[in-house]
């Protein structure tokens, strides 16, 4: 019998609404000592809840859910109680002083309800980053994938492999039977459906990581172009020094910001130049290497519009004239960092880049999921290509499709993750 854990579910801190949690076979009689009271499922009750001297701690709202149908498959017991620090302090030193009870270790909640079958390893991790989520982009990517968005695939991928391999294996095992013995019109067509699923979903998967984790625009540009003027600008605060010192700017500064409902963080490197200051050449290595890597990048041109030292344009990026307020209209886009003008168009112009980038996606988002998605690519492809060219091999060719499902069958965890939960888990909170 596992043990009764609880924790506080909801954000620390003073809130007008606290939640506390209760899992696990003694569940309901913890509620009962703390509030005096028998629970029934699903029939809230407001109940005043007391410590161990029978004092009354608060006053709380108090849920029950009797397993399987809750959310970890357990007995669980939800606490709504003031959002004071006292009160959620009390009643956890209450809970903690019931017998079999014990406070939840981080993402324990979840591991049991993916040991209880509520949810699956792609659900658990879709359930993270929903908690994690910062824009609207990242919600809904990871609203999907918690409801079984990648989950479903799986198992859609699972039941035609499934049927290619019984129409090999019947082959093999009946072959004096009266059966049909060319399968292989329908096993190839199951097989380069599921393939090309699979292919797309690996396309994809870059464009969804980049959602998950936030889309990188650097902002380059020669010494005292405004670089770091038009970084504050759009951060709505000062984040990073100016001066029109040229090279004032020496480390890559970081803004995390919201464009278009996509996560985005913004680079401000040091200005483009040759230099023969050893700590200023280090500065702009990095801001080349940097901005390289940066899913698009903003030339930020200087009066002149000279070419930019070290970096060259590609399809995607923005080339912006700037301080128009002083050095008037030129040809493209004109921003000024002190006056706002053009910077609407050029935020506007990032977030058509990014829709369109982030247009690709799919339900898989994490390198995990790529690295499953491409195993199973491999060894479905090998078999396909077994069947295709001779039957008498078709026995590897079903084991080569056995090994795709295993691939697969890892993104939703049912093989082979063990060595991953504690990695997951250990990025939730306590009440998660």
């Amino acid at each position: 019998m596992s043990d009764t854990i609880f924790a506080l579910a909801s954000a620390k801190g003073r809130a007008g609404v606290s939640v506390i949690r209760i899992s696990g076979p003694a569940a309901f009689e913890a509620a009962q000592k703390i509030s005096g009271s028998k629970i029934v499922a699903r029939k809230p009750i407001l109940r005043k809840l007391k410590n161990a001297k029978d004092e009354i701690i608060d006053e709380a709202l108090v849920l029950g859910f009797q397993g399987p149908s809750s959310f970890t498959g357990e007995d669980v017991i939800e606490l709504q109680c003031h959002g004071s620090i006292a009160v959620v302090s009390s009643v956890l030193t209450t809970l903690s002083g019931i017998k079999d009870c014990r406070l939840a270790e981080a993402g324990e909640f979840t591991r049991r309800a993916l040991m209880n079958g509520r949810l699956d390893l792609a659900q658990v991790e879709g359930l993270g980053d929903l908690i994690e989520s910062e824009t609207e982009a990242q919600q809904k990517q990871a609203l999907l994938v918690m409801q079984g968005a990648l989950s479903n695939k799986v198992e859609d991928w699972r039941r035609d492999l499934i049927r290619a391999v019984a129409l090999i294996e019947a082959t093999i095992d009946f072959a004096d039977e009266d059966i049909p013995q060319d399968v292989t019109p329908e096993v190839t067509e199951l097989l380069n459906g599921v393939l090309d699923d699979l292919q797309q979903q690996v396309n994809g998967s870059f464009a969804a990581e980049r959602i998950r984790e936030g889309f990188e625009v650097a902002i380059v540009g020669p010494p005292n172009a405004g670089k770091s003027t038009l970084l504050n600008t759009l951060a709505g605060r000062d984040a990073a020094i100016t001066s029109e010192i040229a090279g004032t700017t020496r480390d890559v500064i970081e803004v995390r910001m919201d464009i278009g409902g996509l996560p985005v963080t913004l680079l401000d490197t040091a200005g483009l130049r040759e230099t023969n200051d050893v700590i200023e050449g280090i500065g702009v290595s990095r801001a080349i290497e940097r901005a390289k890597r940066a899913d698009i990048r903003v030339f930020l041109n200087d009066a002149d519009g000279a070419s930019i030292f070290g970096l060259s344009p590609k399809d995607d990026d923005i080339q912006v004239w700037s301080k128009s307020d002083t050095h008037g209209m030129r040809e493209g886009l004109n921003i000024s960092s002190l006056t706002g003008a053009g910077i609407d168009d050029l935020v506007s112009s990032i977030s058509t880049v990014l829709q369109r980038k982030s247009s690709t996606a799919m339900v898989a988002s994490r390198e995990r999921h790529r690295i499953a998605l491409n195993n199973a690519i491999s060894h479905i492809t090998e078999g396909n290509i077994i069947i295709s060219n001779s039957y008498e091999f078709s026995e590897v060719a079903a084991v080569e499709i056995h090994y795709g499902i295993n691939a697969l069958n890892s993104l939703i965890g049912r093989v082979d993750v063990e060595h991953i939960l504690d990695e997951i888990f250990s990025s939730f909170c306590l009440g998660k």
